[in-house]
C-alpha cells in the first residue's frame, strides 16, 4: 500500500528501490545521533528550568517594549545553553547575515582588520564586508581592513598560516569563522577543528575575538563554538534553532561585553538590550527551542539519507552518508544546469505549502549569481524545514537542508530524484 501511494505521488519504482537499499545502509548512523538529540533536549530543559521559565513569560510588548519579562528570559535561557556569559536573541533580526553583520558592525573600528580563517564568506556576506558592492555602508567603507586565509588540502583551517599572519599584522581585532560550508564544496568544520584553532590563535593573542558563524550548525554536537572558546556567535531563528516554530529573529551570544555593544548596534547607543518590543512572539520562539534538538536531529537524518541515495543514484555528493557532520546542509554535485533546476523544483513539488508553484532562478538580493530556491515551507525562507537551493554556476550544486520529520524529508527527496531520472 506504501508504494502505490508513492507511485500515486509521483515517485518512480526504481527510486523507491534505491530508498530501500540507502536505509538499510543509513540505519548504523543513526543510532550515534539519538545520544546528541537527548544530551542537547536535557540542556534545554535545564536551562528553561534553571530560569524558572513561567508561562507569565510568554508576553505581548509593543512601542518600546520596556520590561519585557520575556525578552529578558529568552536572552537569559539562550546564554545557559550555550555556556556564555550574555545572549541577545531578537525578532527583528531578520535573517543569519543580519545577526553576523551587526555582530561585526558592534566590535570592529576603523584602522581594524576582520581576517576570515575559512576563505571567502558566505555570498550574502561580501556586501556586508564589502568585497562586492558600494555605497550601502559596509566595513570597508567605515575603515575595516579584510583579509583572508584558505583552507588546506584537507578541507582544515591552516592554522600555522593564521599563526603567521597574526604574528604580522597587529590591526587584526576579529577573526572570523565561518562552521558551515555555505555554497562551497567542502566539509563542515567540526567543534574540534574550532576548538584547535581557537586554542592556537589565543596561545598567540588572547586579545583577538573569535567570532564563529553557527548558521546550520547548533544541536550537532554535544558542545557549541562557545564551550571551546569562541567570544561571540551568532545564528538564525528560522535554521535549527527556532525548531521550525519560530516565526523570525536571531541571536547572538558571548562575552557580556560584547554582547554590550551589539546591543547598542542593534537600537542606539545607550538603549542597548533595555528595548524593543516583541509583539507576542516570545512563546514561539521558546516553544521552537524547546523542540529544536529533535527537530535538528531529524533534519540530519534527512541529509543523510540524502547523500546516500543520491549516491546510489550515481550523484556526486558531499559529505558521505557516514562522515561526520557539522551542519544540516548535504551538497550533490550534478555538473549540469537543467538536472540542477529539475531537482530543486522536485523538492518544491514534494513541500506541503506551494506544492503547485513551479520555482526558477533569479537575482535574489545578496547574492551574485541567480539563486533557485525551492521552500514550499510554513515560514518563509525557513531552512529547518526541507528545502534545497543553489547558485546558478558550474559546476551546477544544489545544497539541501532541513526536514521538520525525516518522513517528510525522505518523501521530499524521493521525490526530487523522480523529477530528474
Amino acid at each position: 500500500m506504501l508504494d502505490n501511494l508513492y507511485i500515486e505521488n509521483g515517485i518512480k519504482k526504481e527510486v523507491i528501490k534505491l530508498a530501500e537499499k540507502a536505509e538499510e545502509m543509513i540505519s548504523p548512523v543513526f543510532k550515534d545521533l539519538d545520544y546528541i538529540k537527548m544530551y542537547n533536549q536535557l540542556k534545554v530543559l535545564n536551562a528553561m528550568q534553571q530560569e524558572k521559565l513561567s508561562d507569565a513569560h510568554f508576553t505581548f510588548s509593543t512601542g518600546y517594549g520596556y520590561g519585557d519579562i520575556g525578552r529578558n528570559v529568552v536572552d537569559k535561557i539562550y546564554a545557559r545553553i550555550f555556556n556564555a556569559e550574555d545572549a541577545i536573541v531578537r525578532p527583528h533580526i531578520v535573517s543569519g547575515t543580519h545577526a553576523i553583520a551587526a555582530a561585526l558592525q558592534a566590535v570592529l573600528r576603523p584602522g581594524d582588520t576582520l581576517l576570515s580563517i575559512t576563505g571567502t564568506p558566505y555570498d550574502t556576506l561580501l556586501k556586508v564586508i564589502g568585497l562586492k558592492g558600494s555605497g550601502m555602508g559596509s566595513l570597508k567603507e567605515f575603515g575595516v581592513n579584510y583579509k583572508q586565509i584558505e583552507l588546506n588540502k584537507e578541507y582544515k583551517i591552516d592554522i600555522d598560516s593564521v599563526i603567521n599572519e597574526i604574528k604580522n599584522n597587529s590591526s587584526i581585532k576579529v577573526i572570523t569563522i565561518q562552521r558551515s560550508t555555505g555554497y562551497s564544496w567542502r566539509p563542515s568544520l567540526t567543534i574540534e577543528d574550532i576548538e584547535l584553532a581557537i586554542n592556537k590563535i589565543k596561545s598567540v593573542n588572547s586579545n583577538i575575538i573569535i567570532f564563529v558563524d553557527n548558521c546550520y550548525g547548533e544541536f550537532l554536537d554535544i558542545k557549541e563554538p562557545t564551550d571551546v572558546g569562541a567570544d561571540l556567535i551568532a545564528g538564525s531563528l528560522i535554521k535549527n534553532i527556532g525548531g521550525g516554530i519560530a516565526p523570525t529573529g536571531g541571536y547572538i551570544v558571548g562575552k557580556k561585553d560584547l554582547i554590550e555593544l551589539v546591543s547598542y548596534r542593534l537600537t542606539a547607543p545607550g538603549l542597548g538590550k533595555d528595548c524593543g518590543s516583541t509583539f507576542g512572539v516570545i512563546r514561539q520562539i521558546l516553544q521552537g527551542l524547546f523542540l529544536a534538538p529533535h527537530i535538528t536531529i531529524e533534519a540530519l537524518k534527512g541529509a543523510i539519507f540524502c547523500s546516500k541515495i543520491m549516491e546510489l543514484a550515481g550523484f556526486e555528493v558531499s559529505p558521505k552518508y557516514n562522515d561526520k557532520r557539522s551542519d544540516i546542509i548535504q551538497a550533490i554535485k550534478f555538473n549540469n544546469k537543467e538536472l540542477l533546476i529539475k531537482f530543486c523544483k522536485g523538492i518544491q513539488k514534494g513541500s506541503p505549502v506551494d506544492s503547485f508553484v513551479e520555482c526558477e532562478p533569479w537575482d535574489m538580493p545578496g547574492y551574485s549569481d541567480p539563486v533557485i530556491m525551492a521552500a514550499g515551507a510554513f515560514i518563509q525562507g525557513s531552512s529547518i524545514e526541507l528545502s534545497a537551493d543553489a547558485p546558478i554556476r558550474p559546476p551546477y550544486i544544489a545544497y539541501v537542508q532541513g526536514g521538520l520529520t525525516y518522513e517528510h524529508a525522505k518523501i521530499g527527496i524521493m521525490k526530487a530524484l523522480s523529477n530528474i531520472l
